[in-house]
């Protein structure tokens, strides 16, 4: 098991040498810094807190600051564990970038859905509505709320309420692409956020060691044209003859001159 933080930045697409379209989310990765280590013998568990996304002192506080700084870094915005890690293989301070994940691996990816404020039944329950005619005087409502013999409503009935802003876990996604100098994981399919959300990415729990071949894509990369040196033997021989035409040139201005 390993896992990563970064920051949801959008959807885009891929395309294959072969011609295949891939859609995919593009999530940007700040350097995350082991900000704690935590053991069987001292928590009851093993795992590891990871903090990304530096802010300012002016903007934390003193026991936050005092947390980081046993790590010998700056205050992070997000602190985050991951279980089931082999603890042995983390130091306190430690940085963790996007190479610890290669193409093809399968992922899961946690984030935030978006809130969408108070809805009814059809919306965050997929119920179907009434029939719409001006007779029937029953639209979009939520229909019948209990039964007949405990004369209340039951625990679980489906209402309207809160939904979305919730932790959603999107499972068994594939990276397509892992782009180490711009520090960008592209994830095939979508996860849960709005941009510029705190998402987590960990190995897959289902399928912790599945990995997939990676896909050869195009890349739009352009090459600088070669330009092609003279050789110096060339580059004399135009030196010479403009250094001649120049020393007739001159000849033919005294002669003028002397006539």
């Amino acid at each position: 098991m390993k896992g990563i933080l970064g920051k949801k930045i959008g959807m885009t697409q891929v395309f294959t040498k072969n011609g295949k379209l891939i859609p995919v989310t593009v999530i940007e990765v700040e350097p995350n810094v082991v900000t704690q280590i935590k053991t069987v013998e001292k928590d009851g568990y093993d795992a590891i807190q990871l903090g990304t996304d530096t802010v300012r002192e002016k903007l934390s506080n003193k026991p936050k600051m005092g947390h980081t700084n046993k790590a010998n870094t700056t205050p992070k915005r997000f602190l985050r564990e991951i279980r089931g890690v082999n603890v042995n293989d983390y130091t306190l301070g430690q940085t963790i970038g996007v190479d610890i994940f290669e193409a093809g691996e399968i992922v899961d990816v946690t984030g935030t859905s978006k809130g969408k404020g108070f809805q009814g039944v059809i919306k965050r329950h997929n119920q179907s509505r009434g029939p719409m005619g001006h007779g029937s005087q029953y639209h979009r409502g939520v229909g019948s709320l209990g039964t007949m013999l405990p004369m209340h409503v039951l625990k679980g009935k489906k209402m309207p309420g809160q939904m979305g802003n919730v932790q959603r876990t999107v499972q068994n996604l594939e990276i397509v692409q892992v782009d180490v100098e711009n520090s960008v994981i592209l994830v095939k399919g979508n996860v849960p956020g709005p941009k510029k959300s705190l998402v987590m990415i960990r190995t897959a729990v289902k399928r912790p060691d599945a990995k997939n071949e990676a896909a050869d894509l195009i890349s739009y990369v352009t090459e600088e044209p070669v330009v092609e040196e003279q050789p110096t033997e060339a580059v004399e021989e135009v030196v010479a003859e403009e250094t001649a035409e120049e020393v007739v040139e001159e000849a033919k201005a005294e002669e003028t001159t002397e006539e």
